[in-house]
């Protein structure tokens, strides 16, 4: 056969074989254009640059120095760490793979041959000093598809670490934003309950004077009760919440303690964040890019399932020197070497391969499957937040509102019951309207902050670098 005829026979198989074991993901829909969090989502929204560490823009010092604290001591974190340089030894070992391999060897066999009658054994020695190399020619795209899924795989595990990293610092400023927000209630009934002891001495002086009946002195001392249980409540909840950090920043709870913040002062103001968020902003997020990598991995593990249909090519050779002295050795008289091509087609395998293309397939059906969902759930996400967010202002405007007239009514009240014209019935309500409607408005300041600070994480997330090829 002619060489031309023969480069031309070589170029169409290993053109042949990658069309037939080279798979591509499919196409991605395109996604609108932004997210319609509230009535003016049309509207040119007022860049912001968001910054990495996203938290700083709540301006919290205590919070800052705990995220700090968070990279270093969390355990999730460092486990998430470890895979990823697991997957990277991974891809370094496929990339490995498509190189020849070459050993090298010492040796001395001494082995005696057994004699005939009088004849003594005839003992040897056999010396050697060996090279060995050895390489598969990738001609199907067996073990670029390899790299290919191992690359894909890292890159996979990076976006779950910094996937994992943008949630634990999330999760801890939701929990940062709860234990203010129970100190902040802490404080509340703690006023109240002063509030509510001294209503108690006025009632129980007023019974003793015999302007009111005994049923004041003991609704007097219900409401009392009821504020200090709900105080104890909250200061359990505010512990607990304490422990929740600790455990997060991978500490005993006996070895971290927060100091308490300044009641409602404490939570801190809400930072400015946009009212139309781009579409966009979803490629900045890590579990996307973990999901899209572990589709691109699956479509190529059918790269190399399918290129166990086609025979295996390797190149092998080996020389070295051999002789019964080590002084003489390398020499030419005692040089070997041999060089070889080998070629394996299996033929019957019980349908192995045929399943092995199957199940690579429907793994990448079902990796297409959970990178789609895990956008549909991304969108769901960020719409609930806007929507969260733009209502929860709202909210806040209404509670406070609700709160000053409470206040206002408390005081009309107090000075009736002062005065005699109304009942203690008529405080406790009174006070208990207020313990609510403030209570109410800690709650919708702090969900807005979670709002907020939800928005701003996914934001401020940020791509992993690109794994090496």
């Amino acid at each position: 056969m002619p060489k031309t005829a023969l480069a031309s026979l070589t170029l169409a198989l290993l053109l042949a074989g990658c069309a037939v074991t080279v798979q591509h993901p499919p196409a991605e829909a395109a996604p609108p254009e932004s997210f319609r969090g509230s009535d003016e989502w049309q509207r040119v929204a007022p860049e912001l640059a968001v910054p990495e560490a996203w938290w700083t823009l709540f301006k919290d010092p205590v919070l800052d120095g705990l995220q700090a604290e968070l990279v270093v001591g969390n355990q999730n974190l460092a486990v998430a760490l470890a895979q990823v340089e697991s997957a990277r030894a991974v891809l370094r070992a496929s990339q490995s793979a498509i190189f020849p391999t070459l050993s090298v060897g010492a040796g001395t066999t001494r082995s005696a041959n057994p004699g005939s009658g009088a004849v003594q054994r005839n003992v040897s020695t056999s010396n050697s000093l060996t090279a060995n190399a050895a390489w598969e020619i990738d001609l199907w795209g067996r073990l670029a598809e390899g790299v290919k899924a191992a690359g894909a795989s890292y890159r996979a595990s990076q976006a779950d670490l910094a996937a994992l990293r943008l949630s634990a610092q999330a999760t801890l400023v939701q929990s940062y934003f709860a234990l203010r927000t129970a100190e902040a209630q802490q404080a509340l009934l703690e006023r109240t309950e002063a509030a509510s002891q001294r209503a108690l001495e006025l009632t129980e002086a007023r019974y003793a004077g015999g302007v009111v009946a005994q049923s004041d002195v003991l609704q007097a001392r219900t409401q009392l009760r009821g504020v200090q249980s709900q105080l104890s409540d909250t200061r359990t909840q505010r512990a607990q919440l304490e422990h929740a950090i600790a455990a997060q920043l991978g500490k005993l709870p006996g070895q971290f303690r927060l100091l308490p913040g300044a009641g409602a002062a404490g939570l801190p103001e809400l930072p400015p964040v946009p009212e139309l968020l781009p579409s966009t902003l979803l490629a900045q997020r890590p579990d996307i890019a973990a999901a899209r990598a572990r589709q691109a991995a699956a479509y190529a593990q059918i790269g190399i399932a399918d290129a166990a249909f086609f025979p295996a090519v390797n190149l092998s050779a080996s020389a070295g020197y051999r002789g019964s002295s080590w002084s003489n050795l390398v020499s030419a008289p005692n040089l070997l070497w041999s060089l070889g091509a080998a070629i394996a087609q299996p033929i019957l395998d019980g349908g192995q391969r045929r399943l092995a293309s199957t199940q690579a397939r429907a793994s990448a059906e079902a990796a297409t499957a959970n990178y789609r969902q895990a956008v549909l759930t991304a969108f769901q996400e960020v719409e609930d937040n806007l929507v969260q967010f733009a209502e929860s202002g709202a909210a806040v405007a209404l509670q406070r509102d609700a709160f000053e007239a409470a206040e206002r009514n408390l005081q009309i009240v107090l000075d009736q019951y002062r005065a005699g014209t109304v009942s203690f019935l008529n405080v406790s309500a009174a006070q208990t309207a207020v313990l609510t409607s403030e209570g109410n408005l800690l709650s919708s300041r702090s969900r807005q902050l979670v709002a907020a600070s939800v928005l701003l994480k996914n934001l401020g997330g940020r791509l992993p670098a690109a794994a090496p090829q």
